[in-house]
């Protein structure tokens, strides 16, 4: 088959495709948003006809794929890992419900919360899911785990969760390819009654999951993801998880002298590292995100070996690893690194120049300025750059759709007036739900959607609300003449002022909704339409 240099996001993708995907379903956010993307642009997945368009939020994308599976075929979820708290509740029930067609469901993880409010860990959701997981260490080991990961989900007829973080995600290298497996073909489930979670069906299902663990941990002990290396240097043995094998290996080119046991394949084999401490005189856990394993490895080596990692100082408690990070937990010396000069001063992430929520948040903060600061409650998107100067427009940022209900819960407390600002594509995430909540209870709570007709803090996708927010408002009760229009433009700035000012004065629920399409898809759609005018032009010629 071919080679491609792929990221490993677009490794994964084309994995699942060539595994007999049938459907992909997601919501954008990174460091998972290649994944889909690629598989939307792929023309083999267009004739092949996968299903690729983004979903509202995390949780209707795994209940969407659970239906597919249901169906019979392979269906393939991603997330980031704050996007598998908003799926926790499905994913958990997943395990004992079990699958039909295969079913992989990958979360990218963001150490070093290079564009996340947290760092998690998400191999402690698919541990206490009981689930086994694949993390990759390289791309071509990203791709091999899409490929195999459904034949292991119908091996055991459960979810398998693929684990990657943003380096491997966003970092590039050659793979090959392996030959396109055809669908599956649309078959109901064997037992028409495993997917119907009453207690009793339940308490039955999941003894078959406990059941199952034993068979789950022999294939995970002979899984040739996970190896067992040996080293005449008995002095450390280091077990290497996923993307920390490549670090490992990095600092060691010509081969490592001690013990290693690379994991990639959980649960964890405990017969390998049972023999890696039985083997050496102390134990070095290495592994992107928690100390999940040398917690694990603490726990039944408390007479063997002293174990070091994350929990002992060896390495940093948080962030994401790196080469030189490993080199020096090991006691190897840092490779030498050019000094970098400092040419220009460190600029923090800002709006895009021209970008119509810098003139809602200017609006804003001048109606707001006979109340006093800290009435304005955000959300997750590009506009929660307003919390920096010059705008210092905002005081919140928690997780998806928290905007809304912290301003009900501060108006609640008796804050008034009280401010969300949400974005369209947030406020269709999770945000209607807290819109309902306030309606219900005829909160005085002004709701800002600031709506740039797209998803834009990932690039630009599909935003779920684009032509029908003022709808959706109706829908759930907001009176019509308070849902507000305008367009956020300087040379309108004195009608934004006093729109925002009126529905900041109704002790009730108000929705404000300044719309401008994005400046980044308008340059983008701006340079489609001149390409397609020289096409054309080019063509008469």
């Amino acid at each position: 088959m071919e080679k491609l240099m792929l990221l490993g996001d677009e490794a994964i993708a084309q994995g699942a495709v060539d595994a007999g995907l049938s459907g992909v379903y997601a919501y954008p956010g990174t460091p998972s948003t290649e994944i889909t993307e690629y598989i939307q642009n792929l023309p083999l997945a267009a004739e092949l006809g996968i299903h690729s368009d983004w979903s509202a939020n995390e949780k209707t994308a795994l209940e969407t794929a659970i239906g597919m599976s249901y169906a019979g075929k392979r269906s393939l979820v991603c997330m980031k890992h704050v996007g598998l708290n908003v799926a926790a509740d499905p994913f958990i029930n997943l395990a004992v419900t079990g699958i039909n067609g295969g079913m992989v469901v990958l979360v990218a993880d963001d150490p070093s919360m290079h564009s996340s409010q947290n760092e998690q860990d998400s191999r402690f959701f698919a541990r206490f899911a009981n689930i086994p997981i694949l993390e990759p260490s390289n791309q071509q080991e990203a791709y091999d785990m899409a490929y195999a990961g459904f034949e292991l989900s119908e091996k055991f007829k459960l979810p398998i969760m693929l684990r990657v973080t943003t380096r491997l995600a966003h970092s590039r290298a050659g793979i090959a390819r392996k030959p396109v497996q055809p669908q599956n073909q649309y078959k109901l489930p064997d037992d028409p009654r495993q997917f119907i979670l009453l207690p009793a069906i339940a308490r039955r299902r999941y003894k078959m999951l406990l059941d199952l663990q034993p068979d789950i941990a022999a294939d995970a002990l002979t899984s040739r993801f996970n190896q067992y290396i040996d080293g005449t240097d008995t002095s450390v043995g280091i077990i290497a998880c996923g993307i920390a094998y490549n670090y490992l290996m990095e600092n060691y080119p010509d081969g490592c002298p001690h013990p290693v046991l690379k994991i990639s394949h959980y649960p964890a084999p405990v017969d390998h590292i049972n023999r890696l401490i039985d083997t050496c005189d102390r134990i070095m856990v290495l592994e992107e995100g928690f100390p999940l394993l040398e917690e694990l490895i603490k726990g039944i080596s408390h007479k063997g070996p002293k174990v070091h990692g994350r929990l002992d100082g060896s390495l940093p408690r948080d962030g994401e690893l790196n080469p030189d990070l490993v080199a020096k937990s090991l006691g190897l010396p840092l490779a030498e690194s050019m000094e970098m000069p400092e040419i220009v001063a460190n600029r923090p992430p800002s709006m895009c120049q021209g970008c119509s929520h810098i003139d809602a948040y200017a609006a804003l903060n001048e109606a707001l300025k006979p109340y006093g600061s800290g009435r304005a409650f955000s959300d997750i998107g590009c506009y929660t750059l307003g919390a920096l100067p010059p705008y210092n427009a905002i005081s919140s940022c928690v997780d998806m759709g928290a905007s809304i209900t912290m301003a009900k819960g501060a108006a609640d407390a008796g804050m008034f007036p009280a401010v969300a600002v949400i974005g369209d594509s947030t406020f269709t995430h999770s945000g209607m739900t807290g819109l309902l909540d306030a309606v219900n209870e005829k909160s005085p709570i002004t709701i800002i959607i600031s709506d740039n007709e797209t998803t834009g803090m990932t690039g630009g996708q599909k935003s779920s609300g684009t032509g029908r927010l003022e709808d959706i408002c109706k829908g759930l009760g907001v009176e019509p003449e308070h849902i507000r229009v305008f367009v956020p433009l300087k040379k309108n700035f004195d009608e934004m002022v006093s729109v925002i000012a009126e529905e900041l004065a109704y002790k009730g629920v108000s929705v404000v909704i300044p719309r401008r399409e994005c400046i980044q898809t308008a340059m983008r759609k701006k340079r489609e339409e001149v390409k397609d005018l020289n096409k054309k032009s080019n063509c008469k010629q």
